[in-house]
């Protein structure tokens, strides 16, 4: 089936990039269609309803970092504010739990990367200018890394860590905020704009094939209904990392004809998509509120819990909202070496070292569970992996990616966030309206002018 002429402009993603990117379209008056592999739209932003209390649990984004326009713009519009995470942190060093600040000593160290120097991985530069540092304080740096970037510290480019920093502090990034309702509460609001516009989504539609050139596509894409085939002036490609790299005959892999430039190839070469794991456990009660790991005071106010225990070492309540819900969060080489093993290896390794942090017996956490999330983003053949970095050498990777090629396939999504918010959902939000942004210019600068 071909579907030609119902659109100037078709969107491959209806993660929030593509979303974004669509309702700008729309409000500008171009007929825009959404093509989307999966049977949901978000992307790597999914929100399931707990079933006993209605409370969102998030199985990829969850937190706001900071006070980024993008999503308090949409919020505010919604008459929804961001509630701030509260309570107390806790680490646990030598098998004992105490309170603690795990960045400050780690920020002082992190102050000293240097983009005006030459490149290079953040273990190099550890070995460089860490010595100073006790060896605690760099295995908290290296921790960091691997479970905030969910990045190999061996790989990541420390420019690409200063533009992070640089850009975190704008925004106050440091203060983490969910929002009620979750992260579903944005892709309602996407998606009644969407319906608003007339914008058409089609579901369980893979691209398979992207053929184009100047001022014309052509994407042949397989759905539930039969092969369909659809053709617009420009395409907006709003794909994660993980799928633009993915080649030959896999599952979600796109075939561009003509190929990608080359610079398109350097581009995705210089990036890497990180790893994560992350287990939502809902229990029949709060039992870590009586639990009393340093001194007279208890875990009742428990954050975060961080720890050298893998393959989860960090842990989080849904603090100030006291719910018997804790999420285990297991990152880089230890999301990889769980992928594949399914829900009971999962939630086995996750009590076994929830067991060991709170000095429980892990048969006993495992009866304390009354439910658990979650879902393998590597395993994901629309996604394959969790969000990117830049590896050492790739200055320019997010911008050429982002470039569109010939002013007729255009790209979208954390990954082409230049300005160093990729990885987060505002990056992508960002992403979208920068792609946007582009086409309405070409747009303009192709508009015939009048003759007065």
């Amino acid at each position: 089936m071909t579907v030609k002429g119902e659109a100037d402009i078709i969107i491959v993603g209806a993660g929030v990039a593509g979303l974004a990117a669509a309702c700008d379209l729309a409000q500008a008056g171009l007929a825009v269609h959404i093509v989307e592999a999966r049977n949901r739209i978000g992307g790597r932003v999914f929100t399931q309803s707990e079933a006993l209390t209605k409370t969102p649990i998030e199985l990829g984004a969850e937190f706001i970092h900071g006070s980024p326009p993008e999503i308090l713009d949409l919020l505010r519009a919604l008459q929804v504010k961001p509630v701030a995470t509260s309570g107390d942190d806790w680490c646990e060093q030598d098998g004992q739990l105490s309170e603690c600040d795990l960045f400050s000593d780690v920020d002082s160290l992190l102050e000293k990367m240097d983009d005006r120097e030459p490149d290079q991985s953040f273990l190099d530069f550890l070995r460089r200018f860490g010595r100073a540092a006790s060896e605690d304080t760099r295995q908290r740096a290296r921790r960091y890394i691997t479970g905030f970037h969910a990045a190999d510290p061996a790989l990541i480019s420390v420019h690409s860590l200063v533009r992070s920093i640089r850009a975190d502090a704008k925004i106050q990034a440091e203060h983490a905020f969910r929002i009620q309702g979750g992260y579903a509460v944005l892709l309602e609001s996407f998606q009644n704009q969407l319906k608003q516009t007339g914008v058409p989504i089609q579901l369980n539609t893979p691209l398979e094939r992207l053929q184009w050139k100047r001022n014309q596509v052509v994407l042949d894409c397989n759905s539930e209904g039969g092969r369909k085939t659809y053709c617009a002036r420009q395409a907006l490609l709003s794909l994660p990392l993980g799928v633009l790299q993915t080649r030959g005959d896999q599952v979600g892999a796109v075939r561009f004809a003509p190929d990608l430039p080359a610079t398109k190839k350097k581009a995705l070469n210089n990036l890497a998509m990180g790893k994560v794991m992350r287990l939502t456990l809902r229990f029949k009660e709060r039992f870590w509120e009586h639990l009393h790991p340093s001194g007279a005071k208890t875990l009742a106010e428990m954050r975060f819990l961080f720890s050298r225990q893998e393959p989860f070492p960090t842990w989080w309540t849904q603090m100030p909202n006291r719910q018997p819900i804790i999420t285990g969060w297991a990152p880089s080489h230890c999301a990889e070496a769980l992928s594949g093993k399914g829900a009971t290896v999962v939630l086995s390794s996750a009590c076994q070292v929830l067991g060991e942090l709170l000095k429980l017996a892990p048969p006993h956490i495992e009866q304390l569970v009354e439910s658990a999330a979650f879902h393998d983003w590597q395993h994901d053949p629309f996604a394959r992996g969790a969000y990117s970095y830049v590896k050492v050498g790739g200055d320019s990777a997010q911008q050429d990616l982002a470039a569109p090629i010939e002013n007729t396939v255009f790209f979208a999504g954390e990954a082409t966030d230049f300005s160093g918010y990729h990885g987060t959902v505002h990056g992508a939000i960002r992403s979208g309206h920068r792609a946007a942004g582009e086409i309405l210019a070409v747009r303009t600068q192709n508009r015939p002018r009048s003759i007065s």
